[in-house]
């Protein structure tokens, strides 16, 4: 294990998880496509949480999800994130620091709420994902604590984040910090990220060696690329960086580090509940176990033990035992 603070510091969304199921029908009724991700304003939120049902609310964001799982199995975790000063940015701190992850980024007071994803499951566990920002993409650079950066082993970037020309500054800069300390850099795609406008940014920094690791699943990969088979888009991005790592689904995963790959199964589950969160969990494991010291093998398994352990269950969160479930 390194000897630094943390084994990994991330960045992104601070955003409240609002969790609720619904059918197909209450989706169309809406416009909503099944499984998709879409940003709201503030009102089409307000609008959207009125009209659902019973739901369930708790600390989130896709690289806070991951942080959450690096706690859980035992890693050094810490995030940079924006909220404001109110009752959901109450509730994403304390959550976040009852996890063991330390969070320390100070709250806006600037009129931006406390960022909100709105998700609606489905009986047949897909997830629809409505996401307002908010303060969320109000992070600035002058909000980074360098000193933990640079304490940190590994530099966990979360693509809906480097969306936003802001936040995107912020991270730039995180990334020099980290560079300068010999630190690695790892980078998780998301749909958003790859959209036209978007990934020319992430290309060029990419092109430029700012990045040593990729998550990503199939589509991400390919939509990144601009390649329509999954091999030439893999071809293409690990020309670029040492490390990628790819999500399947229930084919399970793949990584190729310096040209050479490894495949794993996935796990198999008894029911998929709710596939909220299986990535944000898989980089979990995988980066607990890389900052651990073991290899590449035992990176992807840990990363399919703690995907398919989230799956079984609502929410992002883990609700097992995850360190003795991994044994790290």
């Amino acid at each position: 294990m390194s000897s630094r603070r943390f084994d990994v510091l991330a960045m992104g969304d601070a955003i409240v998880d609002v969790i609720a199921t619904c059918d197909d029908g209450f989706l169309l009724a809406h416009g909503l496509p099944k499984g998709s991700m879409q940003l709201l304003s503030t009102e089409q939120a307000d609008k959207l949480y009125n009209a659902m049902g019973s739901a369930r609310e708790t600390s989130g964001g896709s690289a806070a999800n991951t942080m959450a799982g690096v706690a859980a199995m035992g890693g050094r975790a810490a995030f940079v994130g924006q909220v404001a000063s109110d009752q959901l940015g109450a509730i994403f701190a304390h959550d976040m620091r009852a996890l063991g992850v330390t969070f320390e980024t100070p709250a806006l007071a600037n009129g931006h709420p406390t960022g909100r994803c709105l998700i609606l499951v489905t009986p047949d566990a897909q997830r629809t994902m409505n996401t307002c920002p908010g303060a969320a993409h109000q992070l600035a650079p002058a909000a980074l604590d360098e000193a933990a950066i640079r304490d940190a082993a590994i530099l966990y970037l979360e693509g809906y984040l480097f969306g936003p020309e802001l936040p995107r500054s912020a991270m730039h800069r995180a990334v020099g910090i980290a560079r300068k300390a010999g630190n690695q850099v790892a980078f998780t795609l998301s749909e958003s990220v790859c959209l036209p406008g978007r990934k020319e940014g992430l290309q060029a920094m990419i092109a430029e060696g700012g990045i040593d690791l990729i998550f990503a699943n199939e589509a991400e990969v390919q939509q990144l690329t601009g390649r329509g088979d999954l091999d030439g888009a893999i071809a293409e991005i690990t020309s670029q960086v040492p490390t990628l790592v790819v999500t399947r689904g229930e084919h399970g995963a793949l990584a190729v580090e310096r040209g050479e790959r490894t495949d794993v199964p996935a796990i198999a589950v008894q029911k998929v509940v709710d596939t909220t969160g299986a990535g944000d969990l898989f980089a979990a494991g995988f980066l607990t176990a890389r900052a651990m010291g073991h290899g590449i093998d035992r990176q992807l398994m840990t990363g399919a033990i703690a995907a398919a352990e989230v799956i079984g269950h609502f929410g992002a969160r883990p609700m097992s035992d995850l360190k003795q479930l991994v044994k790290l």
